[in-house]
């Protein structure tokens, strides 16, 4: 798979005499898609996105899974695959034994990812709650494959303030705050009221009585009144560290 600086390479090469314009041609051949049968797997994703394929593992196979991961690994690309049970680690761990488990994420990553692409900029991840840090975990390790340089911050909700209040440096060094919370969601909105950059608030499908799985976290996050606070997808620690990257990248 190839992202925009090997197309450069390639294009580079080409244009030096050091690849023959057929050998580009079968290179860039397998661009588009690589067909497995039961997947198609996108190589132009990294080009057009920046970033590549995540294998997303509820729903599927355990040996497409496995498939899937081995046309990366062949490829030469580091990869990650979510929302994986333990069960489907230990069988990929079979096939390929480089798997690392990130439990508490149920991510599997295999590589390091992509190089830090803008060290002077940090993502912070903040939870309101202990409950809530499985979310900010995929979140965290979603952000440090795609090439950034996280912090976190945990247990700082609203119910001691105190504790959010004593980290105001870490808080104004970030570049793009995410903010995990269940319950009644109001910690989005308390550091929004803070600081001067973007803040992805992700609700948690954790908390008391009306909660609702997340859903009164996730309508409070859509109604702040702090501007700059947008909001993804109840538990999507995953997109909210996507959107989060594109932003460190675009700053």
């Amino acid at each position: 798979m190839y992202d925009k600086e090997d197309l450069r390479v390639l294009l580079k090469n080409v244009r030096d005499g050091t690849i023959d314009i057929e050998a580009a041609l079968t290179t860039l051949k397998a661009l588009p898609y690589s067909d497995l049968g039961y997947a198609k797997i996108d190589n132009h994703r990294a080009l057009r996105n920046g970033y590549p394929e995540v294998i997303y593992c509820p729903g599927k196979e355990t040996e497409h899974i496995i498939g899937i991961a081995q046309k990366f690994i062949s490829d030469g690309v580091d990869f990650m695959a979510t929302r994986a049970a333990p069960g489907i680690y230990d069988a990929l761990k079979q096939a390929c034994p480089q798997a690392v488990y990130h439990s508490l994420a149920r991510v599997i990553t295999i590589g390091d990812g992509a190089k830090i692409r803008h060290p002077d900029k940090t993502i912070l991840i903040i939870t309101a709650g202990t409950a809530d840090i499985a979310v900010a975990q995929e979140a965290a390790v979603t952000a440090k494959m795609f090439g950034n340089s996280v912090q976190t911050l945990y247990d700082v909700g609203v119910s001691g303030m105190h504790r959010l209040l004593s980290s105001l440096e870490l808080i104004y060094s970030a570049s793009v705050i995410i903010v995990a919370a269940g319950m009644e969601g109001a910690l989005a909105s308390v550091v929004g009221g803070l600081v001067d950059v973007p803040v992805i608030a992700v609700p948690t499908s954790v908390g008391y009585g009306t909660s609702f799985g997340g859903l009164t976290a996730l309508m409070a996050m859509l109604s702040s009144c702090a501007g700059g606070v947008g909001v993804v997808g109840i538990d999507n620690g995953f997109g909210a560290a996507y959107l989060a990257s594109t932003i460190i990248g675009s700053r």
